[in-house]
């Protein structure tokens, strides 16, 4: 059985909330999620995400086959990203007000075995069980630097340019997405969440949270905890729960 539990919350800082996410069943035992995190000015962040999100959706819902591949989901997930990024540049360029909007995404596709997961920018995905590991790596300046051995993670966290990514949905007319195959196990969680819970509450917070909750109060309780970190961003999370037998 596959439970699916989601949360978005302004923050305890921000005026308008740009973040958005979806998750719902796509076959028997087949979970969609995605999460969103926009940018762009007042409106143009808002905008691109919920763009994106409506856009991925749909895209899945009408394309999905069951049976598919891991390697057909993925490419499935690559093209209703690609649409995506099309419909937001395309409505920037229509808009001078909303020129240059853009939006991270994080999606996956979760079925009894596998999560198949594409993500653009700094939005994250995290299998969670036991332990919590990192599924996908951010596209941003800090996760260059980290890799050329010029800063340390702990180095990373207080850097002003931590929020600065080199990747984005809309921006430019073509976008280049990552794609992670992860094996899931029974009772393994996938959460998909943006960097408002990231920025504002540790990995091992993350994890307790998960391990001393009943599944149904997780995501909010991520929430209050982001926001207790400072809430200095909108927070988005989308938690896909696997429970068998």
């Amino acid at each position: 059985m596959v439970q699916l539990f989601s949360k978005v919350d302004i923050g305890k800082v921000r005026l308008s909330n740009q973040d958005a996410a979806d998750a719902f069943m796509i076959a028997e035992d087949v979970a969609f999620a995605v999460v969103c995190d926009g940018m762009g000015g007042a409106n143009g962040g808002d905008i691109a995400s919920s763009t994106a999100v409506k856009a991925i959706s749909g895209y899945v819902k009408k394309s999905y086959v069951c049976n598919m591949s891991n390697e057909k989901k993925a490419q499935l997930l690559k093209n209703a990203v690609s649409s995506a990024n099309y419909e937001i540049n395309n409505l920037s360029k229509k808009d001078s007000a909303l020129s240059g909007m853009g939006t991270t995404v994080v999606a996956a596709i979760v079925t009894e075995r596998y999560a198949v997961v594409c993500h653009v920018g700094d939005s994250r995905a995290y299998l969670v069980n036991d332990s919590i590991v990192q599924i996908t790596k951010d596209h941003s300046v800090v996760q260059s630097l980290i890799e050329k051995g010029e800063i340390t993670v702990n180095e990373a966290k207080s850097l002003p340019e931590k929020n600065i990514i080199t990747r984005a949905l809309g921006v430019e007319s073509d976008v280049f997405s990552d794609i992670s195959v992860v094996p899931v196990k029974s009772d393994d969680k996938l959460l998909l969440c943006t960097d408002g819970l990231t920025n504002f509450t540790e990995a091992s917070d993350i994890l307790k949270i998960f391990k001393q909750n009943q599944i149904e109060n997780v995501a909010g309780l991520l929430v209050n905890a982001a926001n207790s970190g400072g809430g200095g961003d909108n927070i988005a999370v989308v938690i896909v729960s696997q429970k068998r037998g």
